[in-house]
């Protein structure tokens, strides 16, 4: 049985203990917050690794990746080969007044264009300034951290084990081979 008025001096009590301690509120401008490692701030972009092949463009659920290109020839480096065409960037940009952060643009690049920086202030007083062109990605691309490095204890992908079981294979009928044609002589 509970009585009348208890709810009351339970609140006054947690109200009580709370007015005693100390408060934490970090002053934001004045002392910078300690960021997670690898924390999702704004995109940026390695205009190097950009092929145009537009895949973030058509990847985005909000349509916020704005990218136009267009084709230049290159002559041939022998003259019994044939031009090769590619795509040179001409814009890169991000309305990030639309952007939800999701990330989708970064994991479906397939040339490690896209990163996520850890910038976050980059505010401004107009909504149409919030469209950042690739000179904006790009300066946002040095503040990146390095990837975590690697476990040295952690086992060896499949993948590069693959590779050495038949480069050494390869190596090893190389070798038998030379022995073969040595031996023969």
């Amino acid at each position: 049985m509970s009585f009348p008025g208890t709810g009351l001096a339970k609140g006054l009590a947690v109200t009580l203990r709370t007015m005693t301690k100390k408060s934490v509120t970090a002053q934001y401008p004045d002392v910078q917050p300690v960021l997670p490692p690898r924390s999702r701030g704004v995109i940026a972009l390695l205009e190097e690794n950009c092929t145009v092949c537009m895949l973030c463009a058509r990847e985005c659920p909000d349509w916020c990746i704005y990218i136009d290109s267009h084709k230049e020839t290159l002559p041939a480096a022998d003259p019994n080969a044939r031009a090769r065409t590619r795509n040179v960037l001409d814009r890169f940009a991000i309305d990030f007044s639309l952007c939800m952060y999701c990330g989708i643009c970064i994991e479906v690049c397939p040339f490690d264009a896209l990163f996520w920086s850890p910038e976050f202030e980059y505010a401004e007083t107009d909504i149409l300034e919030l469209t950042h062109e690739r000179e904006r990605l790009r300066e946002w691309m040095w503040t990146v951290p390095a990837p975590p490095a690697l476990d040295p204890a952690a086992e060896e992908p499949k993948e590069i084990a693959a590779a050495r079981k038949a480069a050494d294979k390869l190596a090893a009928a190389t070798a038998a081979a030379a022995e073969q044609k040595g031996g023969a002589e």
